[in-house]
């Protein structure tokens, strides 16, 4: 036997034993000092937390309103990274929930937005529509379902199913149905999210025939209506909050009014569709899905035996709330100390239910938001783009230069997509024609940059950040022939005060915080990104990270694992 065979044998050898030795000593918490627990893990639940459109800088300011045992409960006694940031373009939720528990970029899990056109199919497409599958619960039972068919490589609850032969139980619930689907993975026990049009949680044939019994059960007996005609007011006197929307901000389409008390009623005598599209835009969203995410707990069994299970749940609330308000608005900032209240209680739920020394949580977000315009521009930058500025533009330019057509086939999420068939019938070179658009997307008021297909397939793109968070979030058979990356503070939005998707920090600067027994506490300010989640916590379980990942095992968070 050679030298190196050897070698190999022996590493092997010793590997097996330090697996068949491995204990583990993590640091937990009593009276917020590091204590020693168990000696050897028993992680029974994860819950993986995304809070949408949650800027990382929320948890600085308004950490003095926070309660005890919320996020000030983690903020203290977990491992908090204050630097992560996304680190590709765009910075929409679908994206940002792919990448939650798959440690993947758009360039790899191909979730590149929350829609895209679809070339062969000539129809703009969601991150999760399926045709093949119908909706389950919903107030039309021909309705067109969803599923993660669109989701490339597996995430962390499929290592799990993998790992255990199927034991590990994996759920996720969200308002939003990507906001559901994207974490859970490919094969979880089910993903749920809510039905505006009909007031209950639906899922989809992709997942099981028919919804569970307790799904239906619950989407009897634990109805939204009975929020129906709640006021919202301010949980803290109006002197503790900040500063209001601006009075000449666009509003978004809503059934609001524009200042505390809001009555929860959509306009209606009696609830329907407006009240249920109401209700999700209010903290007792926030509360609806906890309670279902509780339902989910007890019904499947989660966290019940040795072997880990995953739920993972999405606040959708806080986006949809935050693209009407802004992230300097009253009603954010009551948001935002709302969900810290109902983590405290859905903690001390899970401590009851569970043991919070099983149980470890990760928490984060999808993206941040950008201010309102009409708030920063005093201050000399920010704007609105129309939708058709930049398509109009581009069309100009062709037109001038290769003559009339309808050059522009769909302009989406930033991305152009040229008529393909035009540049093929006149015999044109496409990378000059996606130059000639790129110039003219540029010279569009707003606009700082531009990038090609050919230049991201062929791997010259400019050797800079904008381009680099561009690349990562490039899947070639589904984005444009150009892309275009607005300058900071300006978007392409109508109709809303704010949103989001550009690779500034505003954007990109999340969360992310590990709680839990394998970790140590502290505030970790190196640079990480969200895609370092789910290898950190593949590593904490002694799993195969997800298939498509990209992150770094965060191991300056992970208490060692002694031998015994």
């Amino acid at each position: 036997m050679g030298m190196f065979r050897r070698q190999r044998l022996l590493a092997v050898i010793v590997s097996q034993v330090l697996l068949a030795q491995l204990a583990f000593a993590p640091v937990g918490l009593a009276q917020g000092r590091p204590t020693a627990q168990p000696a050897r893990r028993q992680i029974r639940l994860v819950v993986g937390i995304m809070i949408d459109q949650f800027r990382a800088d929320y948890l600085v300011r308004f950490r003095d309103q926070f309660v005890p045992g919320g996020l000030e409960r983690l903020l203290s006694g977990g491992a908090v990274f204050a630097n992560a940031h996304y680190q590709h373009v765009p910075t929409y939720t679908a994206c940002g929930h792919a990448m939650f528990m798959s440690g993947s970029t758009p360039s790899i899990n191909g979730i590149i937005g929350n829609e895209w056109f679809d070339r062969e199919l000539g129809k703009r497409v969601t991150s999760v529509s399926d045709d093949s599958v119908k909706m389950l619960g919903g107030t039309n039972p021909q309705a067109a379902g969803a599923s993660p068919a669109k989701l490339l490589g597996t995430t962390l609850g499929d290592e799990l199913r993998l790992a255990s032969g199927g034991k590990s139980k994996i759920v996720g619930v969200a308002f939003k149905d990507r906001s559901a689907i994207l974490p859970a993975g490919k094969r979880p026990n089910g993903a749920y999210w809510f039905d505006n049009k009909g007031g209950s949680f639906v899922s989809s044939t992709y997942y099981f025939p028919d919804l569970p019994e307790w799904v239906k059960k619950f989407n009897r007996e634990v109805r939204p209506d009975r929020y129906f005609g709640r006021k919202w007011e301010r949980l803290l006197a109006e002197a503790a909050y900040g500063r209001s929307r601006p009075d000449n901000a666009p509003e978004e389409t809503s059934v609001y009014g524009n200042s505390f008390p809001y009555t929860i009623n959509g306009g209606e005598k009696s609830p329907g569709t407006r009240f249920y599209t109401q209700f999700e835009l209010t903290p007792y969203g926030n509360d609806y899905t906890v309670e279902f995410a509780k339902a989910a707990i007890e019904n499947e069994g989660l966290g019940a035996d040795s072997v880990p299970d995953l739920l993972t749940i999405s606040f959708s609330s806080n986006d949809l709330l935050g693209h009407t308000y802004g992230p300097y608005s009253q009603e954010v900032q009551d948001m935002t100390l709302r969900t810290d209240r109902l983590l405290a209680e859905f903690f001390t739920y899970l401590d009851r239910k569970v043991g919070l020394d099983n149980v470890v949580i990760a928490l984060s977000a999808d993206h941040g938001v950008a201010p309102i315009p009409e708030m920063v521009s005093p201050m000399g930058f920010g704007g609105r783009i129309t939708a058709r500025a930049v398509p109009t533009a581009v069309t100009a330019a062709l037109t001038k230069r290769f003559g009339e057509g309808e050059w522009v086939r769909q302009f989406v999420n930033g991305n152009i997509y040229l008529e393909e068939s035009l540049i093929d019938a006149r015999k044109l070179d496409r990378k000059e024609v996606e130059l000639a658009a790129c110039a003219a997307a540029t010279k569009v008021r707003g606009i700082a940059t531009c990038v090609t297909r050919s230049d991201l397939i062929a791997g010259t793109i400019p050797r800079d950040r904008i381009a680099a968070s561009v690349a990562r979030g490039f899947y070639p058979s589904r984005n444009g022939d150009i892309i275009v990356v607005p300058e900071p503070f300006w978007f392409i939005a109508e109709g809303i005060a704010t949103t989001h998707g550009s690779p500034y920090s505003y954007d990109t600067h999340v969360p992310v915080i590990f709680f839990g027994p394998g970790f140590i506490r502290g505030r970790y300010t190196t640079e990480i990104s969200p895609a370092d989640i789910a290898p950190t916590l593949s590593a904490l379980l002694d799993l195969t990270p997800p298939s498509n990942n990209v992150g770094r095992v965060l191991n300056e968070a992970l208490a060692k694992q002694p031998l015994r």
